[in-house]
């Protein structure tokens, strides 16, 4: 497989989920090898960043990247966006501390990525390939990568929430499944939260036009209801992609996520890097495989 970046730069603008501040961003082509690259742009000064383990500055309630005191948050959705899809190459100008949470899935970058089309490049793909089990264990909390022919993502999530509950799903990551399975799964919350989580900086812009909103019954305060019966796991099937999209290189390997969060999942890459005997970079694409 080709790497591949986008035909035409991109502009996408909405608001901060955490910070409620309104924001742009530029995605624009970048050159073979370039990786996801975000700069970052505030105070009169601008700053590139990698995306990278080694650039996140927080993973509270979404993972940040930033270099030298200044910083992107809740850049999950996008990098999700970009990796179902196998975006390789972009540059992603940020005029602003955050993201836009746009509906609060991954689904609105998906279309503004497919408006302008994707472009293959002259150069090979490199895939990490995982060779023997890289896991995180913190209580009954669990993030591993386990060699497999295909990459897949399995996750299990439970809440006392009714609406929640046990949920777990396991999906075969293909732009297609990414697409139709993954993308359109929003962010939720839990409205007894929300006064804290305002009071300590967080969720300032949230709303349900950004996140599906749940009350202590089960009650899903979202006019529309939920996109999929189970749109929770779903959507933190969603998170652990665009974290994982933080090792550099699309990952061959089946990840397990059993309550598992942004935290987490940094720490399973970093624990990648430390144990290079347990993979190897190759650049022959996996085999595609249906749900």
């Amino acid at each position: 497989m080709h790497q591949i970046t986008l035909r035409a730069p991109c502009r996408i603008f909405g608001k901060g989920l955490h910070t409620g501040q309104n924001t742009q961003i530029t995605l624009l082509p970048a050159p073979v090898d370039t990786g996801v690259v975000f700069r970052i742009r505030g105070g009169g000064r601008q700053v590139e960043v990698q995306a990278c383990c080694g650039s996140v500055v927080r993973t509270t309630l979404s993972t940040s990247l930033g270099r030298d005191g200044l910083e992107v948050c809740t850049v999950e959705h996008l990098l999700a966006a970009l990796a179902g899809l196998q975006i390789d190459n972009v540059i992603v100008e940020a005029d602003g501390p955050e993201i836009p949470a746009m509906d609060g899935s991954a689904q609105p970058f998906v279309a503004r990525i497919m408006e302008v089309g994707r472009q293959l490049q002259p150069a090979s793909r490199r895939y990490i390939k995982v060779l023997a089990p890289v896991i995180v264990d913190d209580g009954e909390k669990h993030a591993g990568l386990y060699p497999a022919i295909t990459p897949s993502l399995s996750f299990m999530i439970d809440f006392e929430n009714p609406a929640i509950q046990t949920q777990s799903l396991t999906v075969y990551l293909t732009p297609q499944t990414f697409v139709a399975q993954l993308a359109k799964a929003r962010t939720f919350g839990f409205i007894e939260d929300l006064q804290n989580l305002q009071r300590n900086g967080f969720a300032l812009g949230a709303g349900l036009d950004n996140a599906v909103g749940l009350n202590p019954d089960g009650t899903v305060l979202n006019p529309e209801g939920l996109r999929y019966p189970d749109e929770f796991v779903r959507h933190k099937i969603l998170d652990a992609i665009g974290d994982l999209m933080l090792a550099g290189s699309p990952i061959v390997a089946a990840y397990r996520g059993i309550r598992s969060g942004h935290q987490m999942n940094v720490r399973l890459l970093e624990i990648l890097a430390e144990q290079p005997d347990r993979w190897e970079f190759v650049s022959a694409a996996p085999q595609a495989q249906a749900v």
